[in-house]
């Protein structure tokens, strides 16, 4: 039974072998091809960015994340260890050091939002707002979620998104509060 099977494969192997030939396809195996190298050319505009980038605050690099996230409609991740960074409008570093010294007080860098109650006739709106917010929920589970209100929408968001994700709920009839 095993030396049927095998007769097959050889054939197979031996016709390859004659395109191969035919097509002056060496039939031996070559050296290695070479790894890329750690070695690399790097455009000035690319450096230029990156030292841009690394010269930000925390606060520019988080609207930078949600902007870009903006910009390229990525979905939020929840608890993403660490922000794509690309190409986009960076402050001055001039402008950066004096919002810097203007704000000595540490501020509040994530926010939650939260529903705490919404309107009854408005529920549908609030539903389907929900389940646009919260990727995974089905029509069931975006239900109850709403219906346990005051409940946590989202936590760690930016101040912008959060201001965003509270202005489409409180557009589709739901009280929001950020904390």
């Amino acid at each position: 039974m095993l030396s049927r099977t095998l007769r097959p494969i050889s054939n197979v192997l031996r016709s390859s072998a004659k395109y191969s030939q035919a097509a002056g396809l060496p039939l031996n195996e070559g050296s290695p091809a070479a790894l890329p190298s750690e070695d690399r050319a790097i455009s000035s505009k690319v450096s230029a960015l990156v030292e841009e980038i690394a010269n930000l605050s925390l606060l520019d690099v988080s609207d930078l994340n949600w902007a870009l996230k903006k910009r390229l409609n990525i979905p939020d991740q929840p608890l993403m260890a660490a922000a794509a960074f690309a190409p986009a409008a960076a402050a001055a570093p001039a402008a950066q050091a004096e919002a810097e010294a203007a704000s000595d007080v540490p501020q509040k860098m994530t926010f939650t939002v939260k529903l705490t109650k919404f309107d009854d006739t408005k529920k549908i709106a609030i539903i389907k707002e929900i389940r646009n917010a919260i990727p995974g929920l089905n029509l069931v589970q975006a239900k109850k979620f709403v219906e346990t209100a005051p409940v946590n929408v989202k936590e760690d968001l930016g101040k912008a998104e959060a201001e965003e994700l509270k202005g489409i709920l409180e557009k589709a009839g739901a009280v929001i509060e950020i904390v």
